[in-house]
């Protein structure tokens, strides 16, 4: 191990070992079909407390999954997506919080979804697998809760697909969430946000090698879709000032080539991150987490009042949004605010300085890790942990 690794493990959580757990009681999905059986895989982080009072709950984004802070070994390149936020003097302090990080039902990364073998058919379940709702990961997460022993979290914090199952869970279940961290999020998502999804989902859908979902069968990867996919996404998870400071029009090699190859160095950028994903990230599972995120609107079932959804949650709220954020814009956050302000919740709002879209709440931005902090220390101190 070089020097360097050991410094890396020893500024995060170290090397972490997923675990896997089998469900086998039935889970009605809000489609009307229901899972006879399934999977969850996820890590934790820190130690339990006798009280099993200091469990923190961490809901991953569209992209995202178990893996949040740490290494799975010492050859890793990179740390858990999270891991500027989570371990020992960090937001997420793992000397004080167990943390726990769970792949969401329908992922590629471990827990049951398409990719995984459909016990009917001897098959992967491919475009069989049933489509879940942000609803549906809550209720999987409960029992994950059930089975750790937690019965109520200190807190459940997530950005984006995340905040909006923090969301679900202050609602769903009042009781068992004492703290609520919704980042760069929305109530549901808005028509233009639907139509970005759908144009994704058309660029999967489209490409010849998708073969109606059953590509695992042709052992093919709809790779043209999805990297048209994932390029789209990109482009609106950044800012036009970021995007500018970054690559501006700078030319790859450094004059026009009058073709349709590669020549800004943004094209190059985007094409690379198109690529990467598509060696990471499984297509239908992709259609999946955009319908989770269209379908999701929590307001629906309270004849469309937000602050009617949120009047029985009881959990203290930190909302989060970021000013470059135009996927989720600040005044979506302010949207839930009020909704709270309306039933009198105890929420608290930070609107962060940020030209880096909404991937900044994925950054270790100064000013927002110590909002982040702050609040964090609050739970502790509250908890008593």
């Amino acid at each position: 191990m070089t020097e360097l690794t050991e410094l890396l493990l020893a500024d995060s959580v170290g090397l972490v070992t997923p675990q896997i757990l089998r469900f086998d009681d039935p889970l009605p999905l809000d489609c009307g079909r229901t899972l006879a059986s399934y999977d969850l895989i996820y890590e934790t982080y820190g130690e339990l407390n006798a009280a099993r009072s200091n469990a923190v709950l961490i809901c991953h984004a569209l992209s995202g999954d178990h893996h949040a802070a740490g290494y799975h070994s010492a050859k890793d390149r990179k740390p858990g997506w999270w891991d500027s936020c989570i371990g020992p003097g960090k937001p997420f302090d793992t000397r004080h919080f167990f943390v726990v990080s769970v792949n969401n039902l329908g992922g590629c990364k471990g827990s049951t979804g398409p990719t995984t073998i459909n016990p009917a058919t001897g098959q992967p379940y491919g475009p069989d697998f049933p489509i879940v709702t942000v609803k549906d990961w809550v209720r999987s997460q409960a029992r994950l809760a059930d089975h750790l022993g937690v019965k109520q979290w200190a807190a459940v914090i997530g950005g984006s697909l995340g905040g909006m199952q923090v969301l679900q869970w202050s609602i769903d279940y009042p009781a068992r969430i004492r703290h609520a961290l919704v980042i760069a999020a929305a109530p549901k998502l808005s028509a233009q946000n639907i139509a970005f999804n759908e144009v994704a989902r058309q660029a999967i859908m489209s490409d010849p090698d998708f073969h109606a979902g059953h590509y695992y069968a042709h052992d093919v990867i709809p790779r043209r879709g999805l990297m048209l996919a994932r390029m789209l996404g990109h482009i609106t998870y950044l800012s036009d000032d970021l995007m500018r400071a970054k690559f501006g029009r700078e030319l790859r090699e450094g004059k026009l080539n009058f073709g349709f190859d590669v020549e800004f160095q943004v094209e190059s950028y985007l094409r690379y991150q198109g690529r990467a994903f598509v060696e990471r990230f499984d297509a239908n599972t992709y259609l999946l987490m955009t319908k989770a995120l269209d379908y999701f609107d929590p307001a629906s079932d309270y004849g469309h009042d937000l602050s009617a959804a949120l009047q029985g949650v009881t959990a203290s709220f930190l909302v989060v949004a970021f000013t470059g954020d135009w996927r989720f814009a600040p005044a979506r956050s302010r949207e839930i605010v009020r909704a709270l302000l309306d039933g009198d919740k105890d929420v608290s709002y930070a609107e962060i300085e940020a030209n880096e879209g909404h991937d900044a709440f994925l950054m270790p931005i100064p000013r927002y890790m110590e909002v982040l902090d702050a609040f964090m220390r609050r739970v502790a101190a509250e908890g008593g942990l």
